[in-house]
């Protein structure tokens, strides 16, 4: 009976609550599990700062597009399944949703093996590719190779929160955030000092810390306390399922992966203007990041909300949920600018005593926060569409936004006016697409609101 009760609060939040409410009770956990989850990078960078060698600095955030490919694997399954889920889950579709689940995690121990294979047998071209030069080559080598090892433990801890929240179990995909942060924490000083492993502490110490993360969630699972579950039944995946899967996964992975090419290509112009100034973006970067997650937060919180509302073909709400999603977005960012221009210094000092890195930091970190109030319509958007199963109008939202804008902006603006015109490129692009991907979505939802009326009306 409790199971039953606890099942239909789940579905009643991604139904009938309140926009505003849902929104807010959808996202919020999810940004302060995304918040705990920063930490796996700020830790790393805060105790291989205690090193005071800004080049190990300047490797960890060389290696980051590594994380950020893994990601982008992990989101075939990740964002196709969990969005699959969620409009199984709106028809009133169990089975399928049951399938999909399974089918998901077995996708993603594939996927990940295929990455750790690639990626270590590739590994010294890598490295050259990220812009790792002579001070920073054999540091990144050794961080990235331990992290492709451990590709399972990064991908399966992303996507089996993913497909917790898809069902509505967000405070369950949490706790599986939260271990795994503390796990890193404890062990990154330990390996990094006690054992004396240095930048290779730092990467072994955030495997395992995801290593933890996910056994975590996929116990809740094998503790049936999740409203959907894997079982040997929906081994055999469906060929139905995986193009479904594939349909919004693939998509989906190719946006990260562009961000990451978008990445690589800024790194490798900063390096021009010094590896420190590579150490500097990459502190300001990553506390940037805690006002991605803001965004970020919301619009995952939000997807599964889109998902189901658009499987049961409610549109107005729909409609109602991108409206407040939007305005709490918007307004939770701007504080966050606010404390942003006011602490940039202190807030790069925390991981450095160098006052030139400290210095171009703070100018970057108040640069870059200029498209925090528009990134996250655009973000909003993006999931959208995964949540219809549109993943062709995300992708285009991507593409636009990384080929046909950041990056020639982001070549473009540094040959015409230096170090500002890198800086300045991400902003302007983001003010350019949320106008783009907001007036987009209206017209796609209020389209097909058109068409299920038209296919009803009785003649």
């Amino acid at each position: 009976m409790n199971r039953m009760k606890q099942n239909d609060k789940r579905i009643e939040t991604l139904s009938h609550e309140k926009p505003v409410r849902a929104v807010i009770k959808m996202g919020v956990p999810l940004i302060l599990g995304m918040f705990i989850m920063v930490l796996y990078n700020l830790v790393d960078t805060y105790f291989i700062g205690l090193m005071k060698d800004d080049y190990r600095l300047a490797a960890v955030n060389l290696a980051y597009p590594v994380l950020m490919i893994s990601v982008a694997v992990a989101n075939i399954t990740g964002t196709g399944a969990g969005t699959l889920i969620a409009r199984c889950l709106g028809a009133d579709d169990r089975d399928k949703a049951n399938h999909t689940l399974t089918t998901g995690i077995l996708l993603t121990v594939i996927n990940s093996l295929i990455v750790t294979a690639v990626g270590l047998v590739f590994l010294p071209a890598i490295i050259t590719g990220l812009g790792a030069k002579d001070n920073t080559f054999e540091y990144t080598r050794q961080y990235v190779g331990i992290l492709l090892a451990g590709s399972l433990f990064t991908m399966g801890n992303y996507t089996f929160g993913q497909l917790l929240r898809s069902e509505g179990s967000v405070k369950y995909s949490i706790v599986g955030m939260m271990v795994g942060t503390v796990v890193n924490i404890a062990l990154d000083p330990l390996f990094i000092f006690t054992f004396g492993m240095g930048i290779q502490g730092a990467a072994l110490a955030t495997i395992l810390g995801n290593g933890a993360g996910m056994a975590v969630s996929l116990l809740f699972y094998l503790r049936k306390k999740s409203l959907l579950r894997p079982a040997v039944r929906w081994l055999r995946p469906s060929g139905k399922i995986v193009r479904e899967i594939f349909w919004v996964g693939v998509p989906a992975s190719l946006e990260t992966l562009l961000t990451s090419a978008a990445f690589i290509i800024n790194n490798n112009l900063a390096v021009s203007y010094g590896e420190l100034t590579v150490a500097a973006i990459g502190i300001a970067q990553k506390l940037l990041t805690l006002g991605n997650y803001i965004y970020q937060g919301f619009a995952s919180g939000t997807q599964p909300i889109m998902g189901y509302s658009f499987g049961a073909k409610n549109f107005s709400r729909m409609l109602q949920v991108l409206k407040s999603g939007i305005l709490v977005v918007s307004v939770t960012e701007l504080a966050v600018m606010a404390v942003y221009a006011v602490c940039a210094p202190w807030l790069i000092g925390i991981f450095t005593d160098s006052g030139e890195v400290i210095e171009i930091g703070a100018r970057v970190l108040r640069t870059l926060m200029l498209i925090l109030p528009f990134v996250g319509a655009t973000s909003m958007s993006r999931m959208s569409f995964q949540a219809m199963g549109k993943p062709q109008y995300a992708f285009s939202i991507t593409l636009v936004r990384q080929l046909f804008l950041y990056i020639p902006l982001l070549l473009l603006l540094n040959y015409l006016c230096g170090f500002s015109g890198l800086l300045l490129a991400q902003p302007i692009t983001e003010v350019i697409m949320m106008a783009v991907s907001v007036f987009l979505l209206y017209r796609v939802i209020r389209k097909e609101a058109k068409k299920y009326e038209s296919k009803n009306t009785i003649v």
